[in-house]
């Protein structure tokens, strides 16, 4: 039976991140609403309560029931979590003074807790709260302090509950990986066995149990994940898969093209469907973003449900949905940060059951079971594409002209960054986690080319660093490099006179612009 850590999510925008640090100890773990805690469940070996944008004493505030795994399983609170334990155990919970934002130091550290083996007196960590505990319930004892912070963090080993105010899920806590792994595998004894080959292996035997002699369906995309969802089920259930790759128009330059040599090479049975024509006539005039990607998500299926028809013994349809679409698509909230075309369910009248394989794995670990399935390094390495393609790195309403336009700048972007070799060896392109192009066809700008005049449009260059998509950095690119992306662009692109890049970092804003 495979160990799992329960996350019970408050809404706090680093729960993810929570997940991935579990998974980066080879220890399988689950993220849920803080309110859906699985009882009765064999698997788990402990919990963990995220932060939470709420205080603990607003009326809308989440809680849950603690009794129903306090005193049976092991369980770490982080911030709003520790503090929720000791406001419901009768400690105190106060508004700080001033918001305690930012990196701390651990000046005084319990290193015989077994939360903290392994630290170093003084540890970096990151504070985030409007909040502060004031008094912790009887039976608790501090383990650590910071100077403004006295009960940064706490515990009653007894009760085998551990709190921290600090979040260790995040790179500024320097040695939050550390305290991750003592209460995972030392205190919850997991037996770090979640790995690609592991997956691999689990997941093969479930698919051949799930899917028998059945037909399934698969629609491609041309990215990492519906590539790796194709040839584990290739290698699962061989011949009984059939996937369709739908060309709406919007994808990169000549990747159609490229994507169809590249799954045949995989030994993929592909039906590639060019259905433009239809797309661009659904979205002429459409500005709006969520809308463009509702059109695209309704095309999508049409199209592909009148080829899936012809199949006419499919009885499963197979997605690349992988974890963090399904959290993106609805927080606990209720509040859709962007709709994701893949996920949603199905229509009624497709009568196909549904097939996610990959619907546990964050971004890094699909590429991880990538090579363990012995697929190509380029198909692998390739960037996180958006399923509605470049219109929505099209500011505005979406023509063939402006797609052209894009397309022809993105090609140069993309190809050069494959060029260029840094200083280390490394190709940029393998440096940055995701990296676009994006037309502002809303707005004009004057520009001079030779003795002319010109009035087109700017691209803004997008690119960032990641670990999994749930946050991410603007990308710092060479200025050599982004020097002749730019004059390269401005030179040969038609319709572009200025080149513009993004500084942004995710949150506060996205990756994609619309």
């Amino acid at each position: 039976m495979q160990q799992k850590i329960i996350i019970l999510d408050f809404g706090s925008q680093t729960t993810q991140l929570i997940g991935r640090r579990v998974r980066e100890l080879d220890t399988f773990c689950e993220i849920l609403p803080y309110n859906k805690f699985p009882k009765d469940d064999p698997s788990v070996i402990g919990v963990i309560l995220s932060g939470s944008p709420y205080s603990v004493h607003d009326k809308e505030a989440f809680k849950c029931n603690l009794d129903d795994f306090v005193g049976k399983y092991p369980v770490l609170g982080i911030c709003y979590g520790a503090q929720f334990i000791s406001y419901s155990g009768g400690g105190k919970v106060e508004q700080a003074g001033t918001r305690e934002y930012g990196r701390a130091n651990l000046e005084t550290i319990n290193l015989e807790s077994k939360l903290f083996h392994g630290f170093d007196k003084g540890s970096q960590v990151w504070m985030s709260h409007g909040d502060t505990i004031t008094a912790i319930p009887e039976g608790f004892d501090i383990i650590g302090s910071t100077g403004d912070v006295k009960f940064a963090a706490f515990s009653n080993e007894q009760k085998r509950i551990w709190a921290v105010q600090f979040h260790p899920e995040v790179y500024h806590s320097l040695q939050g990986k550390t305290l991750l792994k003592n209460f995972v595998v030392d205190i919850c004894g997991s037996k770090q066995e979640w790995s690609a080959a592991s997956f691999v292996e689990s997941t093969v035997e479930e698919l051949k149990k799930q899917l028998g002699n059945d037909r399934v369906i698969l629609g491609l995309s041309g990215g990492v994940d519906s590539s790796v969802c194709a040839t584990l089920l290739n290698r699962a259930i061989g011949k009984n898969l059939t996937c369709i790759f739908v060309d709406h128009g919007m994808l990169r330059k000549n990747e159609f093209d490229k994507v169809m040599e590249a799954y045949s090479g995989l030994g993929l049975n592909v039906i590639g469907v060019d259905a433009s024509e239809k797309f661009f006539k659904d979205l002429e005039g459409v500005t709006d973003p969520e809308q463009k990607r509702k059109i695209i998500g309704r095309d999508f299926v049409e199209v592909f449900n009148a080829e899936a028809k012809k199949i006419t013994d499919a009885k499963w349809l197979a997605q690349g949905t992988i974890y963090p679409d399904r959290i993106e698509s609805l927080s606990i909230t209720g509040m859709t940060i962007k709709s994701h075309h893949n996920v949603g369910g199905l229509p009624k009248e497709m009568k196909l059951q549904l097939c996610e394989p990959l619907q546990w794995l964050f971004k890094d670990e699909v590429r991880r079971v990538g090579y363990e399935l012995g697929m190509p390094e380029r198909l692998i390495k390739r960037h996180p594409f958006p399923g509605p393609g470049l219109a929505v790195r099209i500011l505005g309403d979406i023509t063939r002209e402006k797609v052209r336009i894009l397309q022809d700048a993105d090609d140069i972007y993309i190809e050069k960054m494959h060029d260029y070799v840094c200083e280390d060896g490394e190709r940029l392109y393998d440096k940055v986690w995701q990296a676009g192009t994006v037309l502002l066809s809303t707005i004009r700008s004057v520009g001079v080319m030779g003795d002319e005049r010109t009035y087109e449009h700017p691209v803004a260059l997008r690119a960032v660093t990641s670990m999994d998509a749930m946050t991410a950095d603007w990308a710092h690119l060479p200025y050599d490099f982004m020097a002749d992306v730019s004059n390269e662009i401005i030179r040969k692109v038609k319709g572009v006179n200025r080149v513009c890049y993004d500084i942004s970092s995710k949150p506060p804003s996205t990756i994609e612009w619309e």
